[in-house]
């Protein structure tokens, strides 16, 4: 017993109970014992304080850390919210543009009734896209049959001018643009009684996005800023198709006046066109008579 009351974690041990009792008993209202251990709380409290503070500060870090979390959660959960919105608003636009589209090829067949309309998207565009030829999604499956030496126009949404077809593939069919060397429409001036003359891809013009007009009666009217219209001569594009505007006039030789023809078309920035075709009256067939025997 002696041994035991000598052992340091015995008297440890004590104290601590000692201290554990007081605590409990100075909760007591009025206890007494609350005004004896005012020396050992007034001893203790900096080393209280400290661990307070440390405490804290353990809470408010892991408080941070596990904010920190939510709220990068919380970003990602927005981003894809605002991805996804995006991503809807995309493809309303997209749906509102093909509804435009669609009431312009209406419209485009309301202009020329006597043409059935088939629509085509633009598969690619070489890097010289004015000057080379176009492939087009509609071919020979989807009604765009060419007969040797025809040719059909081709129009952007706008019913402007784009260029015209000139082969085509039981899927696919070829363009040759507007500013192409080797592209010709019979024009003339959006006018009552405007003049008319040829207008051709130019080598030394294409480049500045500008083609040619030519055979200009020297007495006709002709100024920047007037519209070009296809005039509807030589049968293969029907009159009044928007070709573009005058860009300058040189009548320094009267023999020879010509123009620079900006057209309204950009292909570059094209992905659906609209391809004119000639209705065709079906022919009529008859039932062969059969001859009744007598």
């Amino acid at each position: 017993m002696k041994k035991l009351l000598k052992s340091k974690w015995f008297i440890a041990l004590i104290v601590l109970l000692l201290l554990a009792a007081g605590a409990v008993l100075s909760l007591i209202p009025g206890s007494p014992v609350k005004n004896l251990l005012k020396p050992v709380q007034l001893v203790g409290s900096p080393s209280q304080s400290i661990v307070k503070r440390a405490g804290d500060t353990i809470t408010d870090f892991w408080s941070a850390i596990t904010d920190g979390v939510a709220i990068r959660e919380e970003n990602r959960a927005l981003k894809e919210q605002i991805a996804d919105l995006r991503y809807h608003l995309t493809q309303n636009e997209e749906a509102a543009l093909r509804y435009e589209e669609l009431k312009e090829a209406l419209h485009i067949k309301d202009m020329f009734s006597n043409y059935v309309i088939y629509g085509a998207s633009i598969l690619s565009r070489e890097s010289d896209e004015w000057f080379s030829t176009i492939r087009l999604n509609a071919g020979k499956a989807d009604g765009i049959v060419l007969e040797e030496g025809n040719s059909y126009p081709v129009l952007d949404v706008e019913m402007n001018l784009v260029g015209r077809v000139i082969e085509t593939s039981d899927t696919e069919s070829r363009v040759l643009p507007l500013l192409h060397e080797g592209f010709a429409v019979a024009a003339k001036v959006n006018a009552v009684n405007g003049a008319t003359f040829m207008v051709y891809g130019d080598a030394e013009l294409k480049n500045r996005g500008l083609c040619l007009a030519k055979n200009i009666d020297p007495d006709a009217r002709l100024e920047p800023g007037m519209e070009i219209v296809s005039s509807g001569d030589g049968g293969l594009f029907p009159e009044g198709i928007p070709i573009g505007v005058v860009e300058s006039v040189d009548n320094s030789n009267p023999l020879e006046v010509t123009a620079t023809i900006r057209p309204y078309s950009q292909i570059g920035k094209l992905e659906d066109v609209f391809i004119m075709i000639p209705y065709v009256e079906p022919e009529e067939t008859t039932a062969p008579t059969v001859a009744q025997g007598t």
